[in-house]
């Protein structure tokens, strides 16, 4: 059965409550699920839990829902890129969890596979590790670190196919495929989407069996964070 919805908004019905969790794949503003995250926005959901590798920058990517106050808690590895963020933040409106990079990754992909908890190196001795339990393995100390399940999940591919099965391109192959497993709902909006089995099998990162419901992106232009260039050589005989 086709998972393809006629949109973000028919995607997302039924599948949002204030209060709840959701967890959203990219970095920064690179393969960000840009039109689903409009929608949540647009649903007016608030007391929002976001978990994402940073909250994008002020007005674009996840600081629309900053900027809307519909975000209670942030679970993130940086901040430092939107300032409405950071001040919220400083002001102690805006709860803000702070993972270590390679530990939110973890923790998605555990409460993904069904791993309720690990243990790490990664903090051990900062403020990370406050509160948390401790064991010691062949004489070193490490933390206890829990899975995420997120009530939603909302992620970005390159190409799907109606059934589900996503690949993902380039930097955008980041933090969606652990995002995608650690939903107990999954919605996708992919660039490309194509009949069942026209995907190689060996390319798909993300099974359909994750994925409840697919939207077609509107190709809106892609933003870049910082844009960052060369002069360009004088023109030969000029």
């Amino acid at each position: 059965m086709s998972k393809l919805a006629a949109g973000p908004a028919a995607a997302l019905e039924g599948a949002l409550h204030d209060g709840m969790t959701i967890a959203v794949g990219g970095f920064g503003l690179s393969g960000i699920p840009a039109d689903l995250i409009d929608a949540v926005r647009d649903s007016g959901v608030k007391d929002l839990t976001v978990v994402s590798n940073n909250m994008g920058i002020d007005d674009k990517g996840l600081g629309v829902l900053i900027e809307s106050g519909q975000v209670r808690k942030v679970l993130a590895s940086y901040v430092g890129e939107n300032k409405l963020f950071a001040e919220q933040f400083l002001a102690g409106t805006l709860e803000v969890e702070f993972n270590p990079q390679g530990t939110l990754a973890e923790r998605l992909r555990a409460g993904g596979a069904g791993i309720p908890a690990f243990y790490t190196k990664t903090g051990v001795g900062t403020q990370i590790a406050e509160g948390k339990p401790h064991e010691e393995f062949d004489g070193e100390l490490y933390v206890q670190e829990r899975g995420i399940v997120a009530d939603l999940a909302l992620v970005h591919a390159h190409t799907a196919d109606t059934d589900g099965n996503l690949i993902y391109r380039y930097t955008a192959r980041n933090f969606n495929p652990v995002v995608a497993t650690a939903g107990r709902v999954t919605i996708a909006e992919a660039e490309v989407i194509v009949e069942p089995g026209q995907l190689d099998p060996n390319h798909i990162v993300t099974p359909g069996v994750y994925v409840q419901h697919l939207v077609q992106a509107s190709g809106r232009s892609k933003d870049i964070e910082k844009l960052t260039v060369r002069p360009r050589p004088a023109a030969v005989g000029a």
